[in-house]
């Protein structure tokens, strides 16, 4: 009975000893929120506030990825919107989207309390300047500008390159003002991609050749007539630029272009009687100008005849 006895107070004694030491930790964990709490709102802001070390200039190329960043401080319970000024537009509310083009979206970085604004393939008209809200009373803004610079692209030379059959061709496809390398140029002819399996005969290549300049160059060895037609050089995410092609096989350009526009021409001596029945149509009916153009014709050729 003794043992029972002393085996209950043992385990009244371990249970009280475990009560209490619960109750210690519970006392830390609370006292550590305390201090977290108000080491985290300690300062000169007792509120949400923007960091103002936060970049609020972006520039990126267009067709790549824009993230605008918002780091707020101390945001606690607080919404934060994104907001595009030009139209006035909600785009996000926190991880949420409302707007119904899904090349935006926002998310949080929690190790820096960045909530940032995603912008995947940027066009040109993504320009401008947009608005990180915070849900305060009354609202607190922090304005971002995006700036989209707008490769240049072009194809060296004439937009029509005359070439004689045999000769080798170099069509150089230049873009500057680009942020960044194209990730691939594409080649076309008249809408089909060129590829350069036989190296014999078609070589494509790539070159960065300064900080904002790519030049893409196409080469054709020994040219034939069916290489003429549109070649469109093609950089990733980017316009494009174009050239007509022209092999010849012995024409002369010059000559080309006179046959494509020429016109029937009409004989000098028509001439005098045409301008003469022009002006008579002026002054009298079409019937009467037609029959004074068929007269003062004979009379014409008579008159040539006889002289």
């Amino acid at each position: 009975m003794m043992r029972s006895f002393f085996g209950d107070v043992n385990l009244i004694s371990a249970g009280m000893v475990s009560i209490i030491f619960c109750l210690q930790m519970c006392l830390v964990l609370s006292a550590e929120g305390v201090h977290q709490h108000m080491k985290r709102f300690t300062g000169l802001y007792t509120g949400p506030y923007f960091d103002p070390t936060t970049n609020n200039n972006i520039t990126t190329q267009l067709g790549t990825h824009a993230y605008l960043p918002c780091k707020i401080k101390q945001l606690g319970n607080k919404s934060v919107s994104w907001i595009r000024r030009r139209d006035s537009h909600i785009l996000t509310v926190d991880r949420y989207t409302f707007i119904a083009d899904e090349r935006f979206q926002a998310f949080l970085v929690e190790a820096t309390d960045t909530w940032t604004l995603q912008i995947k393939y940027v066009q040109a008209r993504d320009g401008g300047q947009y608005e990180c809200q915070v849900s305060t009373e009354p609202k607190m803004s922090h304005f971002i500008t995006l700036n989209v610079v707008v490769p240049k692209i072009e194809i060296l030379g004439e937009t029509d390159i005359y070439v004689k059959s045999g000769s080798t061709v170099q069509l150089k496809c230049v873009i500057t003002q680009s942020l960044e390398e194209p990730a691939y140029i594409f080649w076309y002819h008249d809408g089909r991609r060129v590829l350069d399996y036989d190296r014999r005969l078609k070589d494509i290549r790539s070159e960065r050749v300064g900080s904002d300049t790519t030049v893409g160059t196409l080469i054709i060895f020994e040219a034939r007539r069916d290489d003429s037609g549109n070649y469109t050089c093609s950089p990733s995410n980017l316009d494009s630029a174009s050239v007509l092609l022209h092999v010849l096989n012995g024409e002369h350009p010059a000559a080309m272009q006179r046959g494509k526009n020429s016109a029937s021409p009409i004989p000098g001596r028509w001439w005098g009687p045409l301008s003469a029945g022009l002006g008579l149509s002026s002054c009298y009916s079409r019937r009467s100008a037609a029959i004074a153009v068929v007269v003062i014709s004979l009379i014409s050729h008579l008159s040539l005849h006889f002289t």
